[in-house]
């Protein structure tokens, strides 16, 4: 009988170290646009119960493994394969990751963030499969908290800042987002009644929702907890950072742990540069913090074939202003460099960008559940490079 996991069992299996061969049953295409780190590519048709990709270059693996595990879209395939391997090829420890790789774009982590004020508790939620991130600030003397860059499953901060003992009384967002829906921030803010802060300038983008805008070093408070945003454009004109207490910013696409953010996801051709020279000074601008302050970005990168760059899960994804300042090639470079370093290898646009943003933009409505899966499938490609830009000593 075929075992079935969850995608946060199969997170949790990597994590432990456990030995087993994960099998990725989607069409070729679909695992080369995205797949789990070390994850093999062997094609199989559930319609046809079907066998595609190639075994038998996998046949010693298979022979060898103590466990297999299998994975597709959303499990249909994956569980037709499994049977296969146990009734064709007669293996007997095979289980199949019941939600695919749907449900992979579902895993999260809940990360605490240090912080030097017993009043301030920070929660970082890591989106693993794509690398988002958004964050749950709260006040300790009050029990009010922020949630930040929800994203479509705002379960997942309501239930941490609960766990924590917060209640989530406003919403910020740090831009329109290019990769993943923004839909749960909305809908956390009419289900709570609460506050949606926006920075002012993003009615550079003509917004259709309802938002509450916060001018360029305007603050919020939240509890005795205090935000102030940094109007940051470049990676989208609208873009905003949220200083917190002086001790933390959350950057969103503008500034990562290893990278920066990217400009021709809102911009082509030439205004694609033009916003580069913007991004390089609002970069330049962050600099002028203190190097103590904890730069917490809205995202990690996770390459095409699930590696993660500068950065591990389950752990705080975060670095210094001083050490980026020290360490960020990009960032050290005068602005004629940086601009022609950021369009010398651009990785490819998110999947489906254009449609996301049009929907976060609050000028089309989405169709349906499966729409929504389908339109954040793949990691988020939002920062200018593939891989780090952090100088080692």
């Amino acid at each position: 009988m075929v075992e079935k996991i969850t995608a946060t069992d199969l997170r949790d299996k990597i994590d432990a170290g456990e030995e087993f061969v994960l099998f990725d049953n989607r069409p070729e295409a679909d695992y080369e646009n995205w797949h789990i780190d070390g994850a093999k590519s062997v094609e199989y048709s559930a319609a046809d119960d079907e066998l595609i990709g190639d075994l038998e270059r996998h046949r010693e693996e298979v022979e060898a493994a103590e466990e297999v595990v299998t994975i597709c879209a959303v499990g249909k395939a994956s569980q037709a394969f499994a049977e296969y391997l146990e009734d064709e090829e007669g293996l007997e420890d095979v289980t199949v990751v019941e939600e695919g790789m749907d449900g992979w774009g579902q895993v999260y982590d809940v990360v605490p963030i240090a912080t030097r004020s017993n009043d301030l508790e920070i929660l970082q939620l890591q989106r693993r499969g794509k690398g988002c991130l958004g964050y749950v600030v709260g006040c300790s003397r009050t029990g009010e908290a922020a949630a930040i860059d929800v994203t479509r499953h705002n379960r997942e901060f309501l239930e941490a800042a609960r766990d924590h003992g917060f209640r989530i009384t406003a919403i910020f967002e740090t831009h329109i987002h290019a990769d993943h829906l923004m839909v749960g921030g909305r809908e956390l803010r009419d289900e709570l009644e609460v506050p949606y802060y926006l920075g002012s300038e993003i009615e550079t983008r003509d917004p259709e929702f309802e938002y509450d805008p916060v001018e360029p070093t305007g603050t919020i408070e939240v509890g005795e907890v205090t935000l102030k945003g940094i109007h940051t454009p470049g990676h989208t004109t609208g873009s905003t950072c949220w200083l917190v207490e002086d001790e933390t910013v959350m950057t969103g696409d503008t500034l990562f742990v290893e990278s920066v953010g990217r400009t021709e996801l809102q911009f082509e051709g030439a205004d694609a540069e033009d916003a580069s020279e913007i991004l390089y000074e609002s970069l330049q601008s962050l600099m002028e913090l203190p190097d103590t302050v904890t730069v917490l970005p809205g995202h990690f990168n996770v390459t095409n074939d699930g590696r993660y760059v500068g950065v591990t899960p389950g752990t705080p994804m975060s670095t210094t202003i001083g050490y980026i300042r020290r360490h960020n090639e990009m960032v050290r470079m005068d602005k004629a460099e940086y601009v022609e370093t950021a369009f010398e290898n651009i990785p490819e646009k998110p999947p489906n960008y254009e449609t996301v943003i049009a929907t976060n933009e609050g000028k089309r409505d989405l169709e349906s559940e499966d729409e929504a899966d389908e339109l954040e499938l793949g990691p988020n490609r939002c920062a200018a490079t593939e891989e780090s830009v952090l100088a080692t000593d």
